[in-house]
């Protein structure tokens, strides 16, 4: 089966260790990996800032550089549902191939640390992955998974909602990473970089010692 990695602009430029999990990741399954190298942003800050047209002309460029794909894969669940939104691509979030397409759950992990994980809005409410994360992380051998209070709410980050309402998005993170810490988990982990560098930020400014780990960090491990 022959996979075309989505990495995100966001991934590519401050979490590329990510994409290189992904790709040992399916690449274990069995999956064959390429890279279109033509691909840019898909335009999800330019539509949620209000640039409407720069967004849907953003998003159309990378359906097309897609087109043809056997499978086109992402490990953000924000910027596959924009494009499954405003041009009907056919991409999958990574926890949706996994179960879905290869009806994988234990995928030959062992990650032998206390995790809890945080679903990401994108992930919940417009792609509705649901348990489907959480069926992948409880099949990783050695884990130790604590269940996050109020797990579905909202981190506060929204992309530019962070900037434009700064106090509100604090109070909410305030109340998710006060969530994290109660578990006394080591490790945070979400399939969105960008709740997790959110989080992270918080977490690393109160010197915790509790670190951030995407999803497909932990399962190619």
């Amino acid at each position: 089966m022959r996979v075309s990695l989505f990495v995100t602009c966001f991934n590519d430029t401050l979490f590329p260790q990510t994409g290189r999990a992904v790709v040992r990741l399916l690449e274990r399954l069995g999956c064959g990996v390429d890279f279109p190298l033509e691909q840019t942003c898909c335009g999800q800050m330019h539509m949620n800032s209000g640039y409407a047209r720069e967004g849907l002309a953003l998003a159309r460029r990378l359906s097309r550089v897609f087109e043809g794909a056997e499978h086109v894969v992402t490990p953000s669940a924000s910027c596959a549902g924009m494009l499954r939104q405003h041009v009907d691509m056919p991409v999958y979030e990574l926890s949706e191939f996994l179960v879905d397409v290869l009806d994988a759950e234990d995928v030959g992990a062992y990650f032998p640390h206390r995790v809890t994980f945080h679903p990401t809005c994108h992930s919940l409410r417009e792609l509705g992955v649901g348990d489907r994360p959480m069926r992948l992380l409880r099949a990783v051998k050695g884990i130790e998974l604590v269940e996050l209070a109020s797990a579905s709410e909202c981190c506060g980050f929204g992309g530019t909602f962070a900037v434009k309402n700064a106090e509100v998005s604090s109070a909410m993170l305030a109340d998710k990473v006060r969530s994290v810490l109660d578990t006394q988990a080591e490790i945070v982990c979400a399939a969105d970089n960008s709740c997790l560098m959110h989080i992270g930020g918080a977490l690393s400014r109160q010197r915790t010692g509790v670190r951030t780990m995407h999803l497909a960090e932990i399962l190619a491990s």
